[in-house]
């Protein structure tokens, strides 16, 4: 069952979708960023967030997200009045084979060019599935955003697939396999919203700082 959480989500709505910096919302904002594979779950998780069916559309198809999407939410924080605004920004998902090495160059410039140059920024969920072990694609994304300055929370989506010994296990297999052992990984069910209490604690923390 699910913690009672002190963070309420009290508005989502799907504001944008950009690929140039002159499509970038206008009124700043703090931006929370999901990254991952293709087929990550990532639209999955941000409806799983928010509690908004279909907020993110879902696709059997990898690399169907093309653009970077920004997502408005309003929160109610404990002992706070005022309703704090942020967004969460989803972008296209990386690693799909089948997209053509134009196209993935494309992308790979100007989602580059979101993370060097966002000011608002407060850090990037990556998302990674708990399954398997991290992949090259996923291993080089983390590595370049640590390099890059960038903080980082990793997300293991898709928790509910395995048992809890495996997932322990697996949790280590991502904290070996990106290099850092005392990494903190936070495992996620979109389909049963374990995780989501503590990913709202992170994301109220980072607001209040």
């Amino acid at each position: 069952m699910e913690q009672k959480n002190d963070v309420i989500i009290t508005q989502a709505r799907y504001l944008a979708s950009a690929v140039r910096k002159d499509q970038y919302p206008a009124e700043k904002k703090p931006e929370f960023v999901f990254i991952g594979r293709s087929n990550v779950g990532k639209s999955s998780l941000i409806n799983s967030l928010t509690r908004v069916k279909n907020l993110a559309r879902v696709s059997s198809q990898p690399g169907k997200t093309q653009t970077i999407n920004f997502y408005e939410l309003g929160a109610k924080l404990p002992d706070e009045e005022e309703r704090r605004s942020f967004y969460l920004v989803d972008l296209p998902g990386y690693g799909y084979a089948k997209t053509s090495r134009e196209k993935r160059k494309l992308w790979s410039s100007f989602i580059e060019e979101y993370l060097k140059t966002s000011e608002q920024l407060q850090f990037v969920c990556q998302l990674i599935d708990i399954r398997h072990a991290p992949m090259a694609s996923d291993v080089e994304m983390f590595q370049w955003l640590v390099r890059t300055g960038i903080p980082v929370l990793v997300i293991a989506t898709k928790a509910d697939k395995i048992g809890k010994q495996a997932r322990e296990k697996q949790v280590r297999e991502i904290q070996k396999a990106l290099g850092v052992p005392d990494l903190s990984v936070l495992p996620y069910s979109s389909l049963k919203n374990e995780g989501r209490s503590e990913l709202l604690d992170v994301l109220r923390d980072s607001l209040l700082q």
